[in-house]
């Protein structure tokens, strides 16, 4: 069964390009992991600071392979000064259909 998640983050002020360019680099290595089967990145057009990740792999298993990886845990502690909380605030999903 499928395992998949939103993250939401906010920019501190003045951080907005920084967080999106480490997103997108996240986004190439986490799309490279064999188990991702969606990894994508939203902002909305009226709040450019907050960003909405969505994530889906294929298994349990491939989600606790992702968050085993190196670029993961670069990318949540080079994090930490640039967002509210200093974290990703993470919802886990169920599908209804």
């Amino acid at each position: 069964m499928t395992k998949s998640l939103y993250a939401t983050l906010r920019a501190l002020p003045g951080k907005r390009e920084t967080l999106r360019s480490l997103l997108t680099s996240l986004a190439a290595d986490v799309r490279a992991e064999p188990g991702c089967e969606r990894f994508r990145v939203y902002t909305l057009a009226s709040d450019p600071d907050l960003f909405h990740v969505e994530e889906t792999y294929h298994d349990d298993a491939a989600f606790q392979a992702h968050m085993a990886t190196e670029h993961g845990r670069i990318f949540n502690q080079t994090i930490v000064p640039l967002v509210e909380g200093g974290a990703s605030q993470v919802v886990f999903l169920d599908a209804v259909i």
